[in-house]
């Protein structure tokens, strides 16, 4: 039996005295996209900044079969887990390729001479950018800064990538281009952590997947198991089947 890359065990964590995640306990096999769903305010990002090392936490936390969780946010990234925040926190008055050559920052620190040819490897997965090289990122629109945050995360060759809300704000056809990518990335072999509200096109594209509600696991299980059971329907995905029951309604 293989160690998963990613195992995380009685997770908590919050800001002051709040505690907002209690007890969390999830695992990410390699290469595999893991997903966790649920509403506003579940403590989805403080999970994903905790597995970054960008807020303090109680409990363990081992990558690649080591316990990292009393490492700093750039230990952890130099061990080659990469976040990409839901603000992107993109350099605006920069260019397109100048913000991915930023994100080499740990290829270059382990001298790796071949860094740049990384760069192609973002440009094949999102032409767009290849187009726009020379652009400013500020002058992107919201789907192409998404690529671009998402490219400048590659470019460290990560191991684990986590994404937080990749789809948010977006336009229905950017997010199934983004989704695309990320179903992509799991034949190269890159293990995918997606915090997501869009629960149908998570669940559609992960593996396994989490619903976090409250800062507690709630439910997990095969995405494709979630994605018809009852209650994940009921909460998560009704919306959206109502909406389209309606439609049917009116044009019947």
């Amino acid at each position: 039996m293989t160690t998963p890359i990613l195992r995380v065990q009685n997770l908590r964590a919050g800001y002051g005295r709040a505690e907002v995640l209690h007890g969390i306990t999830l695992q990410a096999e390699k290469g595999s996209v893991i997903t966790v769903i649920g509403p506003n305010g579940a403590g989805k990002s403080t999970l994903l900044n905790t597995l970054m090392g960008i807020l303090p936490g109680r409990g363990s936390i081992e990558f690649n079969g080591e316990a990292v969780g009393a490492l700093t946010l750039e230990e952890r990234v130099m061990r080659g887990i990469s976040l990409v925040p839901e603000r992107r926190e993109l350099f605006g008055t920069m260019s397109v390729e100048d913000n991915l050559v930023l994100g080499a920052f740990r290829q270059v620190r382990q001298h790796n001479k071949q860094w740049r040819e990384q760069i192609d490897v973002v440009f094949e997965l999102f032409p767009r950018l290849k187009e726009r090289r020379t652009q400013l990122a500020g002058t992107l629109s919201g789907g192409e800064r998404q690529m671009l945050a998402v490219g400048r995360a590659l470019m460290s060759r990560p191991v684990l990538l986590m994404l937080d809300e990749p789809s948010l704000g977006l336009a229905p056809l950017v997010v199934k281009e983004i989704f695309r990518t990320i179903d992509a990335l799991r034949k190269t072999g890159v293990t995918t952590l997606l915090v997501e509200q869009n629960a149908r096109a998570a669940l559609e594209t992960a593996d396994y997947g989490y619903v976090l509600e409250m800062g507690e696991i709630a439910l997990e299980g095969r995405a494709s198991d979630l994605a018809t059971d009852p209650r994940v329907i009921d909460t998560y995905l009704g919306a959206a089947r109502k909406k389209v029951e309606a439609v049917s309604a009116l044009t019947n």
